[in-house]
């Protein structure tokens, strides 16, 4: 496998500084060689912690997978890096990015070869089209085991496509479900041969298989002026087809009656099928993260009705069922929170806290150095002295043992 450096030249200009390139680098050129699709595959890997080949086996996070990647890989690598951050605020987790350029983009991102008559209308010649089943195979048996093997990966996938691109994102929905926890179709080709994919998720039950799952679907305004998703619904006019399939699908999945398919549809008035990615993958990152932001307010540490505690054990359960795996606060998240409380002379609820971080971590002897001071700090020594002991039977370490002293010479 090749890699190439991939940077991004600030301004679009290239400066030296002491001889040297001054730039950004937000990622690396990877490729794989498909056995299916008979080619090599470039790929531009974006990893949240560094963009060169010595990253590739550090904490592990969520891959989001990007088609026409070549187009939309800047965008979306700046959105989640800022959406990501630890500010507080935080929107969505880090993630591994992993755009997908094309080689034959109509060939790889139709599910079904061109009927004639579509072919006449489109202009795409049937020959190059119909190539999604082995792209969608590529997906599955080769580049998906080829990320996880070279880079430290949850299980959690994400995958975006634009027009044909959110048609590919559809029948892979429609195909393999669980191939993805998150889709995200903007704008999607759902005229495509006579609207097909369209007339099989129509008659598709979401069963099991779509628990869990989540879908945004973006609807750009494609219109004439004058009309509106009202009237355009009646238009049998060529040039409407597009949004009038959308606003179908966007019908059709607005009803499903099992409602195992978690589904958001959004209209985006004052934007064209060219402007609509940006702001359509913004708002999609919103939908599907909903369960990924926490926020604790000081007015919720005072009030003594409110059981902050159950707040944080609440989230990184729901963290843990969206991801499918134990996950538990950092030590010094929780650490914080209890420290917060301390300054706020919150110190059953700063406790709690402590005690928390002790359950997450019996193993860890800064915990119990923490409960320790806390211990210290509230003037009961006997417990204080107990949970400096713990920290040095499960590490010796001078802080705890300086505590110690100071303690029993009292």
């Amino acid at each position: 496998m090749r890699k190439i450096q991939f940077i991004f030249l600030v301004c679009l200009c290239i400066h030296y500084v002491n001889g040297q390139e001054n730039t950004i680098t937000i990622g690396i050129k990877d490729s794989i060689h498909s056995n299916i699709l008979n080619e090599t595959r470039e790929l531009w890997i974006h990893h949240p912690d560094g963009n060169s080949d010595t990253v590739k086996k550090r904490e592990k996070y969520p891959v989001l997978y990007l088609l026409d990647g070549n187009s939309h890989f800047y965008s979306v690598v700046g959105m989640v890096t800022q959406l990501s951050a630890v500010n507080g605020n935080t929107i969505c987790p880090k993630m591994i990015i992993v755009g997908i350029p094309n080689t034959n983009r109509i060939r790889d991102l139709s599910p079904a070869r061109l009927t004639e008559k579509s072919s006449k209308l489109s202009g795409y010649k049937v020959e190059n089209t119909g190539g999604g089943e082995a792209f969608i195979s590529f997906i599955e048996k080769e580049l998906i085991p080829y990320i996880d093997k070279t880079y430290e990966t949850e299980s959690y996938r994400m995958f975006i496509g634009h027009s044909l691109g959110g048609l590919a994102v559809m029948n892979i929905l429609l195909q393999k479900p669980e191939l993805f926890n998150a889709y995200v179709a903007i704008d999607p080709s759902m005229w495509w041969n006579d609207q097909k994919l369209l007339q099989k998720i129509r008659n598709t039950k979401f069963d099991e298989r779509y628990k869990h799952k989540k879908l945004f679907v973006a609807i750009a305004n494609t219109m004439h002026k004058g009309m509106d998703t009202i009237k355009v619904k009646k238009d049998t006019a060529y040039a409407t087809r597009h949004i009038r399939a959308i606003l179908e699908l966007n019908a059709v999945l607005k009803k499903d009656a099992l409602n195992n398919l978690s589904y958001k549809g959004k209209y985006y008035k004052n934007d064209t099928h060219g402007s609509v990615p940006f702001i359509a993958e913004y708002d999609a990152l919103r939908y599907i993260f909903d369960f990924y932001q926490i926020q604790i307010t000081k007015q919720e540490l005072m009030n003594p009705k409110k059981d902050v505690l159950a707040k944080v054990k609440n989230y990184y359960q729901r963290l843990s069922k969206e991801f499918q795996r134990n996950i538990k606060p950092k030590k010094y998240y929780i650490e914080d929170i209890a420290n917060r409380l301390m300054d706020l002379r919150q110190f059953e609820k700063a406790e709690a806290f402590f005690k928390l971080n002790a359950s997450y971590y019996p193993k860890d002897f800064y915990v119990y150095s923490c409960l320790g001071d806390f211990y210290t700090t509230l003037g009961n020594k006997e417990k204080a002295i107990e949970n400096f002991k713990k920290s040095n039977v499960l590490h010796k370490n001078p802080y705890a043992t300086d505590r110690l002293a100071e303690l029993q010479e009292k």
